[in-house]
C-alpha cells in the first residue's frame, strides 16, 4: 500500500458543516485583524528608521589624518581694524606661528572701524593655543579693543545629522560685546574626537568639545595692556561613536510572524473562553426551565 504525503499534514481541515459562528468569535476576530495592522505598521516604521547606537572606547580614530585636527574659525571684533587682527599658533610640539594667513580672510566690518576673521588651519593633537590678538601687527595700537562675537568654532568634518546631538560648535554664538574692552579672554577647551559611521560604512571624523572661559587683564613686562583672545585646547583619550544601524531583514519577519501568530492564539484562547461560558450558562438556564417544568403540578 503507498505511503500518503497527507498524513503528515499537522494542520488538519474541519469540515464547515461542523464549525459554528457566532457574533462574540466575529468580533473578536476583526479587533484580532486592526490590532495585528497597528502592530504591523509599528514594526515596518521601526524596522525603516535609522537607529544611532553611540560607544565610547580609547584610540586615535582618525590615524590617517598625520597627527592635525582640522580647525574652522570665525570671529568678529566690532571695535579692532583688520590691520591689526592677527592669528597665533602655537603647542607643546614647538610650533609657535604668529600672523597665519593661510587660508585666512579679514572683512571689514563696522564702516571699517572693526574686522570679521574667518579662517581655517590645523593643529597638531597635542595641548597648545590659537590665540587672536594683535601681536602681528606692525605697530602695536595703544589700547586695543577686544570686545567680540564668536560666531563659530569646529574641529574636523562638519556633522548635520538630526539624531546626534553634541557641542560641535559650543562656542557658536558667545558674545563678549560689553566686556571690558582691554581684558583677555581665555577659553579652555576640552576637545573630545567623535567618529560617525552611516549605514554604508563610510565614516566621518569630528570633535565635540567642552568649554570653560575667563575674564582678565594682561600686562606686558613695560607695564602695557596687550589683550587677547586665547583657545587654550587639550585633548581627550576617549573616542565617541556613532554608528547608524537598521534592523536586520530576518528579525523583522521573526517579529512579525510572532505578532500574528501570538495575536490569533491569544485572540482564540478568549473567544474560547467566552463560548465555553457561554455554552455553560445556556446548559444552566435550560437545567433551570426544565427543573421548574417538572415541579409544576
Amino acid at each position: 500500500m503507498p505511503f500518503d504525503v497527507r498524513r503528515l499534514d499537522i494542520y488538519r481541515k474541519v469540515p464547515k458543516d461542523l464549525t459554528q459562528p457566532t457574533y462574540t468569535g466575529a468580533f473578536i476576530s476583526i479587533l484580532c485583524c486592526f490590532f495585528i495592522l497597528f502592530l504591523f505598521l509599528s514594526e515596518l516604521t521601526g524596522f525603516i528608521a535609522t537607529e544611532i547606537v553611540n560607544e565610547l572606547y580609547v584610540d586615535d580614530p582618525d590615524k590617517d589624518s598625520g597627527g592635525k585636527i582640522d580647525v574652522s574659525l570665525n570671529i568678529s571684533l566690532p571695535n579692532l581694524h583688520c590691520d591689526l587682527v592677527g592669528l597665533d599658533i602655537q603647542d607643546e610640539m614647538g610650533r609657535h606661528e604668529v600672523g597665519h594667513i593661510d587660508n585666512s580672510m579679514k572683512i571689514p566690518i563696522n564702516q571699517g572701524e572693526g574686522c570679521r576673521f574667518e579662517g581655517k588651519f590645523t593643529i597638531n593633537k597635542v595641548p597648545g593655543n590659537f590665540h587672536v590678538s594683535t601681536h602681528s601687527a606692525t605697530a602695536q595700537p595703544q589700547n586695543p579693543d577686544m570686545t567680540h562675537s564668536i560666531h563659530k568654532l569646529a574641529f574636523g568634518d562638519t556633522l548635520q545629522v538630526h539624531n546626534v546631538k553634541g557641542a560641535f560648535n559650543a562656542l557658536g554664538g558667545a558674545d563678549k560685546l560689553s566686556s571690558n574692552p582691554l581684558a583677555s579672554h581665555d577659553y579652555i577647551l576640552k576637545i573630545v574626537p567623535t567618529v560617525y559611521e552611516d549605514l554604508s560604512g563610510r565614516q566621518r571624523f569630528s570633535y565635540q568639545y567642552t568649554v570653560a572661559n575667563k575674564e582678565y587683564v594682561a600686562y606686558s613686562h613695560t607695564g602695557r595692556i596687550i589683550p587677547a583672545i586665547w583657545f587654550r585646547y587639550d585633548l581627550s583619550p576617549i573616542t565617541v561613536k556613532y554608528t547608524e544601524r537598521r534592523q536586520p531583514f530576518y528579525r523583522f519577519i521573526t517579529t512579525i510572524c510572532a505578532i500574528v501568530g501570538g495575536t490569533f492564539t491569544v485572540a482564540g484562547i478568549i473567544d474560547s473562553c467566552i463560548f465555553t461560558a457561554s455554552e455553560a450558562w445556556k446548559k444552566i438556564q435550560i437545567a433551570s426551565l426544565l427543573k421548574y417544568g417538572n415541579n409544576k403540578p
